[in-house]
């Protein structure tokens, strides 16, 4: 399976009047922190390389990697860790990790503040440059994704009314290659640079999923994973 590149590197303002302690990754599940719940999912699905990507408290991010290695863990997975010194945004932080690691063809990016119950391997063979797009019943706070022919045609605008429909779910499969244009750009936004050149290019399939979706970024979401670890309906 390709490396999954691990967003994690924001603010979380959204989130900070209930969780003000902590970066958002790191927000409190039932005595664990966020991210632990998707770093296993991500090794149920098979993923066996990690790069992180670091900016806001970034320290005690690394302090839960390294506590979750010398347990064992992590037994049997390569571990990256870039700590940027500013923030990147989205593509700025994947493009800085390319160009420290020299990443060439293709791999995995996701979102350290959503989860998603599974889909992993499924965009892995589908292979760059894809996303993973989920069934909602209400995509007002997310925008939705046009879809034509296995391909995203448009991403729309956050709606002024309560519709299902498909949303970006925030995991990718990217080449590094079509971020060569953007490497004199330090901070820049995946979906606003990259996604768009992809589908200005016919270059963006999709994978189309109904998951567990959580985006715990607001204080409703968050609390919503929360009670459903609690109560035993979090799907692994």
């Amino acid at each position: 399976m390709k490396p999954l590149l691990v967003l994690a590197g924001g603010f979380g303002t959204r989130l900070r009047s209930i969780v003000n302690d902590v970066p958002k990754p790191l927000a409190p599940v039932n005595g664990s922190p966020f991210l632990k719940y998707l770093i296993k999912n991500w090794l149920r699905q098979g993923v066996r390389e990690f790069i992180f990507l670091l900016h806001f408290e970034a320290e005690k991010i690394e302090l839960m990697i390294s506590e979750m290695q010398n347990s064992g863990e992590l037994e049997d997975s390569k571990i990256h860790i870039i700590v940027e010194q500013e923030p990147l945004g989205t593509g700025g932080s994947v493009a800085n990790a390319i160009n420290l690691l020299g990443l060439d063809g293709g791999f995995l990016v996701a979102n350290a503040d959503t989860w998603l119950d599974h889909g992993i391997t499924d965009l892995d063979k589908l292979g760059a440059n894809s996303i993973a797009a989920v069934l909602v019943p209400d995509c007002k706070r997310y925008g939705s994704v046009s879809i034509l022919d296995n391909k995203v045609v448009q991403f729309r605008e956050k709606q002024t009314e309560s519709v299902a429909g498909w949303i970006n779910a925030g995991l990718y499969c990217l080449d590094a290659k079509i971020f060569s244009a953007m490497s004199s750009v330090k901070a820049f936004s995946l979906e606003d640079s990259i996604l768009p050149w992809c589908i200005e290019n016919s270059e963006l399939k999709v994978f189309t999923m109904e998951a567990q979706f959580v985006d715990i970024g607001v204080p409703s979401d968050y609390l919503r994973f929360c009670e459903l670890t609690s109560k035993g309906n979090l799907r692994e």
